[in-house]
């Protein structure tokens, strides 16, 4: 019998952890073959998902400590209240990791919180899109010049009615050229270029409405041009570049934190 209910998180969960029944997960199966943005979400959580259960392996294959073997703790039920109580906090404390191998799939590390997997925002895609139209320009890579940084951030932030900061990226190499307006669906989207001195180009993208909170790094590439993207107070932000991971990395890195000591309490970052 075919269920009737949408595709939700809960079934693309469900899905990575192997918990669907037959028919449900040839549903999901149906509707990741349909959608490849979310097949392809799917697929690097899945990813996320066992690279953590590597990490924790070494507590699976560690001997079960004598206080928590079955016998001792039988035997403990004849001690005091508290001795029970805390064999029993302990025993719970090891199940607790068996647990987190599943429940941290769904989500990443940032600043030692724990962060949400999100389905559904397109921004990296889109900053992608506007990288490769604009980063093979030569006579006009972008609409206003870094000469004129003060006019360009005060466009940008009333046209996206956000405060915006141009990062400063030297410490990585790379020098602000400039940036530009850019269509994003019936909202507008802002997008700095910066260069290093062998003439390789990054952009920064941003706009407003993916969602609200936050949530960490995400990663992809596609066809030899990475990005990271992350949201941070409703605000999504896409650094792109045809360089190595672990560099763009150290990149997102110094605007996040640029933008985290830069904005006044209460005030979104960018």
């Amino acid at each position: 019998m075919t269920d009737e209910r949408p595709i939700g998180e809960d079934d693309l969960q469900a899905y990575i952890d192997g918990r669907l029944m037959p028919a449900r997960r040839e549903e999901v199966e149906a509707y990741l073959a349909a959608n490849p943005t979310a097949a392809a979400e799917t697929a690097l959580e899945a990813k996320h998902r066992e690279a953590l259960r590597a990490r924790l392996a070494f507590k699976a294959s560690e001997p079960i400590p004598a206080r928590l073997r079955v016998a001792n703790l039988m035997g403990a039920k004849r001690r005091a209240p508290r001795f029970r109580l805390a064999s029993v906090a302990a025993a719970v404390a090891w199940l607790a990791i068996g647990l987190v191998c599943g429940a941290l799939g769904s989500a990443w590390i940032r600043d030692g919180h724990l962060r949400p997997f999100t389905h559904g925002t397109n921004a990296a895609g889109d900053a992608i899109t506007a990288y490769r139209t604009y980063v093979t320009e030569r006579l006009h890579p972008v609409e206003v010049a870094a000469d004129q940084e003060a006019h360009l951030v005060q466009w940008l932030s009333r046209r996206l009615g956000k405060p915006l900061v141009a990062p400063n990226l030297n410490q990585n190499g790379y020098r602000l050229m400039g940036g530009r307006l850019l269509p994003a669906g019936n909202q507008p989207a802002a997008m700095f270029m910066y260069e290093d001195g062998r003439g390789n180009r990054l952009t920064l993208y941003a706009r407003s409405g993916d969602a609200e909170g936050s949530t960490a790094f995400r990663f992809e590439n596609q066809d030899g041009v990475s990005a990271f993207s992350w949201i941070d107070d409703g605000l999504s932000y896409v650094v792109a570049g045809r360089i190595g991971r672990e560099d763009l990395l150290t990149v997102a890195e110094t605007i996040y934190k640029q933008f985290e000591s830069q904005a006044p309490p209460g005030r979104s970052k960018l």
